[in-house]
């Protein structure tokens, strides 16, 4: 595992979140050093996507602050193009443009976004599809691949924008169990590459390999933010135990 630099990159102070009268999350603060790994867990409907998603704007919150070194991401989200540059996120469902080729899927944001070109946007989408072992499918469509397949491709495009921090909101739970180590290994090697990482899972022996710090999210608190020695150790609090034996057996 790479060693965390001291550079706090990612601050988060008092973030709050409401869907119409329900306070989904309840004043999270949380400060994310270059380089470290934090993985995310916790219950259903605990707040962990929610949070994640208000990082890079793809929820609006409606209090406290978060900045991407000095880059605010206000409530009126008038930054949100900035942050977005250096922040990537992998999700659940993929989220490929069906329309377009893995390889148009992969360069559409760095020409777009970044204004490199073609020539530039392409050589980096094939320095990614080949480390995720999708090169040979880049002239395809996202109908044409696995779901494992597709994850790879997902986490290829948000390595083209050269991103600071990587989001990833549960990104093997759609996949078949047997392609899910397939999609975990490319997160370890990441990981152990120093990219900075926050993880929302349920793969806890993905947690204990690559965690620097692991976060349990309740009722949307920071109830633990623990390292994975203590968070899977004998003191670990009862309701983290629990959820453990939930999620192990």
């Amino acid at each position: 595992m790479t060693e965390s630099g001291s550079e706090t990159i990612l601050r988060i102070n008092g973030l709050e979140k409401f869907y119409n009268d329900i306070r989904v999350l309840k004043g999270i603060t949380l400060n994310v050093r270059r380089g470290e790994k934090i993985v995310i867990c916790g219950p259903s409907g605990s707040g962990k996507s929610t949070f994640i998603r208000c990082i890079n704007g793809l929820e609006s919150h409606q209090g406290g602050h978060i900045s991407v070194h000095d880059l605010r991401n206000n409530r009126a989200l008038t930054n949100i193009r900035e942050i977005r540059k250096k922040v990537g996120m992998v999700f659940q469902g993929f989220n490929l443009f069906p329309h377009l080729t893995v390889m148009n899927n992969c360069i559409i944001g760095p020409m777009k976004v970044l204004g490199n070109s073609r020539t530039e946007a392409e050589a980096r989408a094939e320095q990614f599809l080949e480390r995720v072992k999708i090169m040979p499918h880049a002239h395809k469509y996202p109908g044409q691949l696995s779901g494992g397949q597709q994850q790879r491709v997902a986490i290829a495009r948000a390595l083209c924008m050269s991103p600071d921090v990587m989001l990833f909101d549960e990104p093997t739970s759609a996949l078949d169990p047997e392609v899910v180590k397939e999609v975990l290994d490319i997160m370890v090697s990441l990981a152990e590459e120093g990219m900075t990482m926050l993880c929302v899972t349920h793969e806890m022996g993905f947690a204990k390999r690559v965690a620097d710090r692991i976060l349990f999210l309740d009722g949307g608190n920071i109830l633990v933010d623990a390292t994975p020695a203590e968070f899977f150790g004998e003191n670990s609090p009862l309701r983290v135990k629990d959820f453990l034996g939930q999620v192990m057996d």
